[in-house]
């Protein structure tokens, strides 16, 4: 059996590998070539366009999109449609608005197109090594991919969360608590590094990562990120994203629900831009260590 992964860069790349690690054919297509050429040295069956790459997947296509949310994957969909045909399988791994993948299902459940939501976490480690994944649609769908699930999935990593939009919607809920969690943390290591004590925060973050109520991956990831750049002094400390925290925020008001703390951590994400504390240095740091994201290396001139 052969898997189709549209989206080759950073988190798709490397689920590639994993899958294919876990002896699992995979087709790879990729907006640029030079990620798909890197890739087929490593394994992944190349292909560079999209009659390529449905050519050289099985008579049921299963594809899954590694691209990011928005236009994006609406265009990547309405690209294969001319190729798809009922009872192939279209599988969105990204941060999408779960209200988008309820559309997506509904427009390609007319077409027979069988569509899945699947959240995924981890970040480039859990891509390459075993991810976090929530999955939303049809369960008889869910039950067919299992397999693939399950294979790019950390142990008990992967879980059938209910029908269409589930997935991304519990991953949308996930981030949300994520930027709290990175706030919360930024915030007490700008307190540390403000003392008269001269802390070593990559101590203190290994200290907290072996045995302290508040352990956990990103206290690991601190510790990596101080070792690197103790003072941080190469990272801005302005920080983008915001998206995916105010799609939690948009639920809670929803459901007539307080969210203040996440409220607060995409507050403060804005203002950064003008106070530019350490707290910013020390979310870009984290974010950089757990997926990639850019972190805007400041140089001599623009500090």
């Amino acid at each position: 059996m052969k898997i189709g992964i549209i989206g080759l860069g950073k988190m798709g790349g490397l689920l590639a590998l994993n899958l294919i690690d876990k002896k699992i054919n995979v087709v790879g297509y990729n907006r640029s070539p030079q990620d798909t050429k890197l890739l087929a040295k490593k394994g992944l069956i190349p292909s560079y366009s999209y009659s390529e790459f449905i050519e050289k997947l099985d008579s049921t296509k299963i594809i899954w999109l590694m691209v990011p949310a928005g236009q994006a994957v609406d265009s990547v969909i309405d690209d294969l449609l001319p190729y798809l045909k009922k009872g192939d399988y279209v599988i969105d791994g990204g941060n999408s608005n779960y209200l988008d993948s309820i559309r997506r299902y509904s427009m390609l459940k007319k077409k027979s197109i069988n569509f899945i939501d699947c959240g995924t976490s981890g970040g480039l480690e859990g891509a390459r090594n075993g991810a976090c994944l929530t999955i939303g649609g049809d369960y008889s769908s869910f039950k067919k991919l299992e397999f693939l699930f399950k294979s790019a999935a950390s142990k008990n990593g992967y879980l059938y969360c209910g029908k269409s939009g589930a997935g991304h919607y519990v991953k949308t809920v996930h981030n949300g608590i994520e930027y709290a969690m990175l706030e919360a943390y930024a915030e007490g290591f700008e307190i540390l590094s403000k003392s008269d004590y001269g802390f070593d925060l990559s101590k203190i973050s290994d200290t907290w990562s072996s045995s302290s109520v508040i352990r956990s991956w990103l206290t690991e990831l601190a510790t990596r990120a101080f070792k690197k750049d103790p003072k941080l002094s190469k990272i801005s400390p302005i920080v983008g994203g915001g998206e995916t925290g105010l799609w939690t925020i948009d639920q809670a008001k929803a459901l007539k629900l307080s969210a203040p703390i996440i409220q607060l951590s995409i507050d403060r994400r804005k203002k950064t831009s003008e106070t530019k504390p350490f707290s910013g240095r020390v979310i870009n740091a984290l974010r950089h260590e757990f997926g990639g994201h850019p972190v805007d290396i400041v140089s001599k001139n623009k500090k």
